[in-house]
């Protein structure tokens, strides 16, 4: 209806109940849809993080090893050989150690960064949009 005047009622401005809920219910699904790829989106993210993490730890272990190797190697050169054959075992020793070091805190900052495992951007979203389906969104 409208006003001799042309101008809409307050009627005609605001949707029926039953249209809100209608388009609640074709909505829904697909804002369900949105935040399950979220979440998926989000926990492939963190698990590539772990990954590559976990990775790193590896190769800290492994010049870890190489690094005990060489003191081992070191050791033994400086029982039997001149001083500059066990320098240079030691040195390389230091480098591999320093570089194990290096990794090592670049693949706790890389597990650090993929905990918690939980999707929480899409919780959240999932909260909030039941929260506003009840009634006490923001507005």
């Amino acid at each position: 209806m409208s006003h001799s005047d042309g101008t809409p009622t307050q009627r005609d401005v605001d949707p029926t109940l039953g249209a809100l809920v209608h388009d609640l219910t074709q909505q829904l699904p697909e804002l369900i849809r949105s935040e399950i790829r979220l979440a998926q989106a989000e926990m492939a993210q963190k698990g590539k993080r772990a990954g590559i993490g976990i990775g790193l730890f590896s190769g800290a272990g492994l010049l870890a090893f190489f690094g005990l190797a060489t003191l081992v190697a070191t050791a033994i050169l400086a029982l039997s050989l001149a001083v500059a054959a066990w320098l240079a075992a030691l040195i390389v020793a230091v480098v591999l150690f320093a570089a194990a070091g290096v990794l090592a805190l670049s693949g706790r900052n890389q597990v650090q960064e993929a905990t918690p495992a939980a999707p929480e951007r899409a919780v959240e979203g999932l909260k909030a949009d039941v929260a506003t389906v009840k009634g006490k969104g923001q507005r």
